[in-house]
């Protein structure tokens, strides 16, 4: 397929940079395959480059349909942030929510083809599109954040309550469970499976899905995204100006009571424990 048109990633400390090439497999059917080496990070120039991909195909003239996204790197659809450069950059968040924020409200069905492990951040770019296909037989989702010790910030705790079921979430949140595409399937965290065998590839299978939901014509009335920015009001008040600095706050004053609690019972432990220790 020749390119409609390709928006660079440009180098980032040890992120080499890359690309997003724009390609359609079918007429109004819109193809963003992303590169950055080794397993498509999500930093500040890759997600700026995401945004400009999507800004193109809304505003350049191209007829209304369905974009998918998927990787040109076989084993990662995405690993997630590089969270030293996210803690370390000023309005990195603010960016990445913005990614959320456009796919939430896109004017297009937004298909996020998953064709290798979508770690963390990953799989929160890929929650935020309006269907998923999970990768077989190679590939895992996870929101590992809970192994490495990261508290889930409000607008990403949000992200996973407005789209899994409570019991779902509990499963993806609190055992950090590595999900195959079939088990993903029976939790509700994807919407089918994308196949990698000699037979048939990924995109078939999205290409497939997109044909039995009739996805292409959904934007043609012009209100698609009205009505997705309607039914995630709650979540997208999360993820912007004063909804976002009020749920930071909030966030920010429970961790540091948090801290006192923690170092209150630290104290009285100590003081309990002269206290009996005759009786100890």
């Amino acid at each position: 397929m020749e390119p409609l048109f390709t928006i660079p990633i440009a180098p980032l400390g040890a992120h080499p940079g890359g690309q997003i090439v724009c390609t359609s497999p079918k007429p109004a059917v819109y193809l963003l395959t992303f590169s950055s080496p080794p397993d498509n990070r999500l930093t500040t120039p890759f997600c700026r480059a995401l945004l400009s991909a999507l800004d193109v195909i809304e505003f350049g003239g191209y007829k209304p349909g369905v974009v998918i996204t998927t990787s040109a790197i076989p084993k990662f659809y995405s690993n997630g942030l590089d969270l030293e450069h996210a803690i370390a950059t000023d309005g990195f968040w603010a960016l990445l929510y913005e990614v959320w924020y456009r796919f939430l409200t896109y004017p297009m069905p937004t298909l996020s083809l998953i064709n290798g492990h979508a770690f963390a951040g990953g799989l929160m770019l890929a929650t935020a599109h309006d269907y998923r296909l999970a990768p077989s037989p190679k590939g895992l989702l996870c929101l590992n954040e809970l192994l490495f010790g990261a508290p889930l910030k409000p607008a990403m705790a949000a992200l996973f309550r407005t789209k899994l079921s409570p019991l779902t979430y509990r499963t993806v949140v609190l055992e950090a469970r590595r999900f195959t595409a079939q088990e993903a399937v029976e939790h509700g965290i994807v919407d089918g499976i994308a196949r990698s065998a000699p037979e048939v590839t990924p995109l078939d299978d999205a290409l497939a899905f997109i044909e039995q939901r009739g996805l292409v014509d959904k934007a043609k009335t012009g209100v698609y995204g009205t009505l997705k920015a309607e039914m995630y009001k709650d979540l997208l008040a999360i993820l912007r100006g004063p909804g976002l600095e009020v749920e930071e706050a909030r966030f920010d004053a429970t961790q540091r009571a948090e801290d006192e609690r923690k170092e209150f019972g630290r104290v009285w432990f100590e003081q309990w424990s002269k206290e009996n220790k005759a009786k100890l």
